[in-house]
């Protein structure tokens, strides 16, 4: 074999070439550390988790039932202009579907039906909203839920933050130590 040949194999090219195969096979596992994630986010947003990753519970809210829950258990997401907002979910009983018009949820009890907070919207069996999280709002606050007829009846119910989204209260408490 030619010496300069030799010597052309076994230069920066010859290893660069050697590498390459190495590092696109590392590009193809990497990815693989993401999946188990993915398939979670997609389990959660099928259903296959139920109604989010922390049920807060069934509750009577006037003639009618319905299940809550908390969508991802973290705190609060900063949305740009609109705050900090954090997403709930609400699954309606089969009864009352066609009888609830409208569901709304905020922190803080509501001066009326004009400030009833985030609107609900999808599904009766799975309805979203992103309710926004006052920085000033005292950890120990209530999260209010009303429901409107379409009879123009109005049902309020309340559950303590705590309890509704320990996460919530958490950060809450953490914001008013660093205020």
């Amino acid at each position: 074999m030619n010496k300069t040949i030799a010597a052309r194999r076994t230069g920066f090219p010859a290893q660069w070439r050697r590498w390459r195969y190495h590092l696109s096979a590392l590009l193809l596992i990497l990815p693989l550390a993401y999946l188990p994630r993915y398939f979670d986010d997609l389990a959660l947003s099928r259903g296959d988790k139920g109604l989010g990753q922390r049920e807060i519970g069934q509750q009577a809210v006037g003639p009618w039932s319905l299940r809550l829950a908390e969508w991802r258990i973290e705190a609060p997401q900063r949305q740009g202009e609109a705050g900090y907002m954090k997403v709930f979910t609400l699954a309606l009983c089969k009864e009352c579907v066609g009888q609830v018009k409208a569901a709304y949820l905020r922190v803080g009890k509501p001066r009326s039906l004009r400030a009833a907070g985030a609107l609900f919207s999808g599904s009766p069996y799975r309805q979203m909203t992103s309710v926004p999280i006052p920085v000033r709002a005292a950890p120990d606050a209530d999260l209010w839920l009303t429901l409107e007829g379409w009879d123009g009846s109005v049902h309020q119910a309340s559950w303590p933050l705590k309890q509704a989204s320990p996460t919530t209260a958490a950060w809450l408490r953490k914001q008013g130590e660093t205020q």
